[in-house]
Protein backbone atom coordinates (compact mmCIF):
# COMPACT_ATOMS: atom_id res chain seq x y z
CA UNK A 1 0.00 0.00 0.00
CA UNK A 2 1.51 3.20 -1.03
CA UNK A 3 1.13 6.65 1.04
CA UNK A 4 -1.57 8.05 -0.58
CA UNK A 5 -3.81 4.79 -0.09
CA UNK A 6 -2.44 4.76 3.69
CA UNK A 7 -3.78 8.74 4.15
CA UNK A 8 -6.91 7.85 2.22
CA UNK A 9 -8.09 4.30 4.21
CA UNK A 10 -6.98 6.68 7.59
CA UNK A 11 -8.92 9.29 6.91
CA UNK A 12 -11.96 7.03 5.70
CA UNK A 13 -11.61 5.05 9.06
CA UNK A 14 -12.23 8.36 11.48
CA UNK A 15 -15.27 9.35 9.12
CA UNK A 16 -13.90 12.43 7.50
CA UNK A 17 -14.18 13.65 4.28
CA UNK A 18 -11.81 15.24 2.24
CA UNK A 19 -13.09 18.77 2.70
CA UNK A 20 -13.32 17.94 6.30
CA UNK A 21 -9.51 17.21 6.49
CA UNK A 22 -8.67 20.20 4.68
CA UNK A 23 -10.79 22.21 7.13
CA UNK A 24 -8.66 20.78 10.05
CA UNK A 25 -5.45 20.82 8.66
CA UNK A 26 -6.00 24.50 7.10
CA UNK A 27 -4.79 23.12 3.44
CA UNK A 28 -7.87 22.72 0.61
CA UNK A 29 -9.65 19.98 -0.19
CA UNK A 30 -7.54 19.52 -3.49
CA UNK A 31 -4.20 19.38 -1.65
CA UNK A 32 -5.80 16.03 0.51
CA UNK A 33 -6.80 14.86 -2.64
CA UNK A 34 -3.46 14.91 -4.29
CA UNK A 35 -1.59 13.54 -1.41
CA UNK A 36 -4.13 10.50 -1.82
CA UNK A 37 -3.80 10.17 -5.45
CA UNK A 38 0.04 9.81 -4.74
CA UNK A 39 0.71 13.30 -6.96
CA UNK A 40 1.67 15.51 -4.09
CA UNK A 41 2.96 14.14 -0.85
CA UNK A 42 2.62 16.09 2.61
CA UNK A 43 5.56 17.64 4.08
CA UNK A 44 7.04 15.99 7.82
CA UNK A 45 5.12 18.92 9.54
CA UNK A 46 1.63 18.56 8.01
CA UNK A 47 2.03 14.72 7.88
CA UNK A 48 1.92 14.47 11.52
CA UNK A 49 -0.80 16.85 11.76
CA UNK A 50 -2.36 14.09 9.47
CA UNK A 51 -1.43 11.04 11.59
CA UNK A 52 -2.84 13.55 15.02
CA UNK A 53 -6.45 14.20 13.32
CA UNK A 54 -6.74 10.39 12.20
CA UNK A 55 -5.91 9.38 15.81
CA UNK A 56 -2.49 6.81 14.46
CA UNK A 57 1.47 7.35 14.88
CA UNK A 58 2.93 8.98 12.05
CA UNK A 59 4.71 5.32 11.50
CA UNK A 60 1.13 4.15 11.53
CA UNK A 61 -0.24 6.60 8.78
CA UNK A 62 2.93 5.60 6.51
CA UNK A 63 2.34 1.86 7.03
CA UNK A 64 -1.45 1.79 7.66
CA UNK A 65 -2.71 -1.09 7.15
CA UNK A 66 -6.56 -1.87 6.82
CA UNK A 67 -7.20 -5.40 8.51
CA UNK A 68 -5.21 -4.16 11.61
CA UNK A 69 -6.99 -1.01 12.19
CA UNK A 70 -10.39 -2.77 11.60
CA UNK A 71 -9.17 -5.77 14.16
CA UNK A 72 -8.01 -3.58 17.12
CA UNK A 73 -11.12 -1.57 16.53
CA UNK A 74 -13.37 -4.61 16.68
CA UNK A 75 -11.79 -6.01 20.01
CA UNK A 76 -11.86 -2.14 21.39
CA UNK A 77 -15.40 -2.44 21.24
CA UNK A 78 -15.81 -6.02 22.37
CA UNK A 79 -17.73 -6.10 25.88
CA UNK A 80 -16.21 -8.34 28.54
CA UNK A 81 -19.47 -9.82 28.62
CA UNK A 82 -20.01 -10.46 24.21
CA UNK A 83 -16.23 -11.35 25.16
CA UNK A 84 -17.34 -14.33 27.46
CA UNK A 85 -20.16 -15.59 24.98
CA UNK A 86 -17.70 -16.03 22.24
CA UNK A 87 -15.61 -19.73 21.83
CA UNK A 88 -12.35 -18.18 21.04
CA UNK A 89 -10.58 -22.02 20.34
CA UNK A 90 -13.42 -22.22 17.97
CA UNK A 91 -12.65 -19.19 16.50
CA UNK A 92 -9.13 -19.62 15.87
CA UNK A 93 -9.40 -22.98 15.20
CA UNK A 94 -10.53 -21.57 11.79
CA UNK A 95 -7.36 -19.96 11.36
CA UNK A 96 -5.34 -22.18 13.05
CA UNK A 97 -6.53 -25.95 12.64
CA UNK A 98 -4.03 -27.08 15.69
CA UNK A 99 -6.83 -25.79 18.19
CA UNK A 100 -9.55 -27.72 16.78
CA UNK A 101 -7.82 -30.95 17.32
CA UNK A 102 -5.11 -30.82 19.50
CA UNK A 103 -6.98 -32.34 22.78
CA UNK A 104 -7.05 -35.44 20.59
CA UNK A 105 -3.85 -35.39 20.06
CA UNK A 106 -2.51 -34.67 23.15
CA UNK A 107 -2.49 -35.75 27.09
CA UNK A 108 -3.17 -32.59 27.82
CA UNK A 109 -3.37 -33.53 31.67
CA UNK A 110 -0.08 -33.59 31.23
CA UNK A 111 0.16 -29.86 31.25
CA UNK A 112 -2.23 -28.45 32.89
CA UNK A 113 -0.78 -28.86 36.33
CA UNK A 114 2.67 -27.35 35.95
CA UNK A 115 0.73 -24.87 34.22
CA UNK A 116 -1.98 -24.16 37.11
CA UNK A 117 1.13 -24.03 39.39
CA UNK A 118 2.86 -21.37 37.51
CA UNK A 119 -0.53 -19.34 37.59
CA UNK A 120 -0.96 -20.29 41.53
CA UNK A 121 2.99 -18.44 41.22
CA UNK A 122 1.88 -15.30 39.22
CA UNK A 123 -0.79 -14.71 41.57
CA UNK A 124 0.43 -14.81 44.99
CA UNK A 125 4.38 -13.29 44.46
CA UNK A 126 2.86 -10.75 42.18
CA UNK A 127 -0.73 -9.95 43.82
CA UNK A 128 -2.35 -10.57 40.20
CA UNK A 129 -5.94 -11.77 39.80
CA UNK A 130 -6.30 -14.71 37.98
CA UNK A 131 -7.08 -13.34 34.93
CA UNK A 132 -3.93 -11.12 34.83
CA UNK A 133 -1.67 -13.83 36.27
CA UNK A 134 -3.29 -15.65 33.05
CA UNK A 135 -2.47 -12.33 30.58
CA UNK A 136 1.40 -12.35 31.95
CA UNK A 137 1.64 -15.82 31.39
CA UNK A 138 0.06 -16.12 27.63
CA UNK A 139 2.80 -12.71 27.31
CA UNK A 140 5.66 -14.62 28.37
CA UNK A 141 5.05 -17.41 25.87
CA UNK A 142 4.42 -15.10 23.49
CA UNK A 143 7.85 -13.84 24.11
CA UNK A 144 9.30 -16.97 24.23
CA UNK A 145 7.29 -17.74 20.63
CA UNK A 146 9.08 -14.76 19.27
CA UNK A 147 12.34 -15.18 20.72
CA UNK A 148 12.59 -19.18 19.51
CA UNK A 149 11.71 -17.56 15.72
CA UNK A 150 13.73 -15.03 15.36
CA UNK A 151 17.22 -17.08 16.01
Amino acid sequence: MNLGESLFNARKSRGLTQEEAAGKLGVSRQTVSKWEMGETLPDIRQAKRLAVLYGVSLDELIDFDVSVREIQDVIDRTTEEVSAKIDWTKAWSRQYPILGRYRDEVDVSRYETPLLRLLDELEADCRYSALDAFLVLKDILGGLWNQKNSR
